[in-house]
């Protein structure tokens, strides 16, 4: 191949194209709610990305205590850790809700990330985005109240402040798992969901739970 056929496929290139067709080394599969997407223990051989839903990953302690770490929506990665060379998975992904998701073998990852530049700069720009949350999380854990922490968790899940109209209604969770996120109890989590409630910060419908921007006055105020 010449160099200028070579960089004409390279013009053609479509990161949006790529994370919604299937090819040989990538597959796209639907997941109802509370299915497993994979467990805790799994081989790790494959990166996924979500096209719709949402998917809860956790882990589960040598003495059985399960612990919710990161809940993640459409236009999220995750599974990234056998890009590094890790053997097993470290958490599972349960879908909480109807998702559709692409699964990227190993080797077809490595194989786009190396050629196609325009996909790494998507990829690592999803990856520092997050390493930037996570270090406002834990900003978040060691400073704010348990109240703001919870505020905070419920805007992110809503999406407020990200690109694009936010999903004022989270699916379904339960208070367990948002204290487990938080780091405080489910009596302190039942307590600020009713006080929320009461001043017409949040409201549950069948859907789940419905999230107002003027719960963003909690995160604000000192």
């Amino acid at each position: 191949m010449t160099p200028s056929v070579a960089a004409k496929n390279r013009t053609k290139f479509s990161a949006k194209t790529f994370l919604s067709t299937v090819d040989g080394g990538r597959k796209i599969a639907s997941f109802s709610a509370k299915q497993a997407i994979f467990v805790q223990g799994d081989p790790s051989d494959a990166v996924f990305y979500i096209h719709k839903g949402k998917v809860k990953l956790t882990v589960v302690s040598k003495t059985g205590k399960e612990a919710t770490i990161g809940i993640l929506s459409g236009g999220d990665f995750f599974g990234e850790g056998c890009l590094a060379g890790q053997p097993l998975r470290l958490c599972s992904a349960t879908a909480m809700s109807d998702c559709s998701v692409m699964k990227i073998r190993q080797k077809a990852m490595i194989e786009v990330l190396h050629r196609e530049h325009g996909f790494s700069d998507v990829f690592v720009t999803y990856l520092l985005a997050r390493n930037i949350r996570y270090e406002a999380d834990l900003v978040d854990q060691l400073f704010n109240s348990s109240e703001k922490r919870l505020a905070r968790l419920l805007l992110l899940l809503a999406h407020f402040g990200k690109e694009g109209k936010p999903e004022t209604v989270i699916p379904k969770i339960s208070q367990e798992a948002l204290a487990e996120m938080v780091g405080t109890t489910r009596a302190r989590v039942s307590f600020f969901m009713n006080r929320f409630r009461e001043m017409g910060f949040v409201d549950y419908n069948s859907e789940g739970l419905q999230v107002r921007s003027s719960l963003l006055g909690v995160v604000l105020h000192d």
